[in-house]
């Protein structure tokens, strides 16, 4: 899928798209089940979170009250 064409229509790379010929056309649409950009980043990054911090510690790293 051209760039330029993605761009247009707001597709990200991966996003799963199906195409159907019709008479007077294409439709597009995505596949039933097929992760959309939100969910496939979730999926990547649960997990990853390792630290151990507290509310406040979390709170004073976010305000940039951290050393």
């Amino acid at each position: 899928m051209p760039k330029q064409l993605r761009d247009s229509f707001g597709w990200a790379p991966h996003t799963e798209l199906q195409f159907q010929r019709l008479a007077d056309g294409v439709k597009l649409t995505r596949p039933k089940g097929a992760k959309g950009r939100g969910a496939r980043l979730v999926e990547r990054l649960r997990g990853t979170g390792n630290r151990k911090l507290s509310t406040d510690q979390i709170m004073a790293w976010t305000r940039g009250e951290h050393a």
